[in-house]
């Protein structure tokens, strides 16, 4: 080997060594006494560890280091995946006392208060714009036809003016709920994917959406159907518009990994992101798989308005809560889950 090939690996070796070491540790006290046996630190790290020392195996076989360091890297991820994969995911969270459903309901709240930075900013872009089109057009109600097609908003306040007294005619509502599924999702979608144009597709479609929102809602109210567009909405909107935030957010998840990829190709920080997200994305769209339930079946029906403003009251504070307070008394996260979303608060840099 050149010198300076020889350099530059005992260079890599030291950088990486410290992080090899607490992932070969973890991984012997696994296989010998079992994943009990292993810490919580220990247990939280191996993953993390692990899409580390394969990213390192990958730059150590593209820069041509020794036979003797890449037969090493390369027992050691094996060792690694099969800890990690070789057993289900219950296995290694809490001696598997939790059922599938409940870790399933417990990861996706976990997994958006673990990335509340980027949901955060996805809050804020969606909804300050939502605000901002709601005064604009209250104070001036031809600023909605500048963000929305007038020939959206005249069947709109002419629909809330009616109202719902009668509800609608059979077979309308499940027409409608199909609607509303494709539409709110097909936005969620759009917030998410288009992350991957470093965020910036993710911020465009939340103000714009945000904003036109704002302005729809707004033309209505100005032109004298306020009580009854908050009858309609109320039952839904924590469903619908929580969601699309959230995929606005891990949208942001996406570019920022682009953006900021560390000691990371870029290739890796997104896979990397992606997978922390994925649990996100799935559970926002249930979320508006829900949602569209309930403004197809019930938003429009002839129920009191009271009634559905109670019951839309109790579901947003259903949802906060749940996003809020889910899975925070069930232990520690599995490696696995948490290992995709928060390398950096787990690896041991030299």
């Amino acid at each position: 080997m050149p010198r300076g090939s020889a350099l530059q690996e005992a260079a890599f070796i030291e950088r990486r060594q410290r992080d090899w070491n607490a992932l070969d540790s973890a991984l012997r006290v696994e296989q010998e006494r079992g994943v009990r046996a292993l810490s919580r630190e220990q247990l939280s790290a191996i993953s993390p560890l692990y899409c580390d020392v394969c990213a390192d195996l990958a730059r150590a076989q593209a820069a041509r280091h020794s036979p003797p360091l890449l037969d090493y890297l390369q027992g050691l991820t094996a060792a690694a995946h099969a800890t990690l994969y070789g057993r289900p995911l219950h296995a290694i969270t809490e001696g598997g006392r939790r059922s599938p459903l409940r870790l399933t309901l417990e990861a996706f709240p976990r997994a958006v208060r673990r990335h509340h930075v980027a949901m955060g900013i996805a809050f804020c872009l969606f909804f300050v714009p939502l605000f901002g089109g709601l005064f604009a057009t209250l104070a001036d109600p031809s600023f909605a036809a500048r963000v929305v097609p007038e020939v959206q908003l005249r069947p709109m306040v002419e629909a809330y003016q009616h109202g719902f007294s009668s509800g609608r005619a059979a077979g309308i509502d499940a027409q409608m709920a199909g609607f509303y599924v494709n539409n709110n999702i097909g936005i969620a979608l759009r917030c998410f994917a288009t992350g991957l144009a470093f965020g910036i597709g993710s911020a465009f479609y939340l103000v714009q959406n945000g904003l036109a929102t704002g302005a729809m809602v707004g033309y209505v109210v100005a032109h004298g159907a306020g009580d009854n567009i908050l009858t309609f909405v109320v039952g839904h909107s924590s469903l619908e518009l929580g969601a699309i935030v959230m995929a606005g957010g891990a949208g942001l998840v996406l570019g920022w990994s682009i953006v900021a990829p560390g000691d990371r190709t870029r290739v890796a920080s997104l896979q990397q992101a992606a997978g922390s997200v994925i649990v996100v994305v799935f559970g926002a769209a249930t979320m508006l798989a829900v949602a569209a339930a309930i403004e197809g079946f019930w938003s429009a029906s002839n129920m009191p308005s009271v009634v559905k403003r109670v019951v839309g009251c109790v579901l947003f504070m259903v949802v906060v809560a749940y996003i809020a307070l889910a899975g925070r008394r069930s232990g520690s996260e599995s490696a696995v889950e948490r290992g995709h979303s928060e390398p950096s608060a787990h690896r041991r840099v030299p």
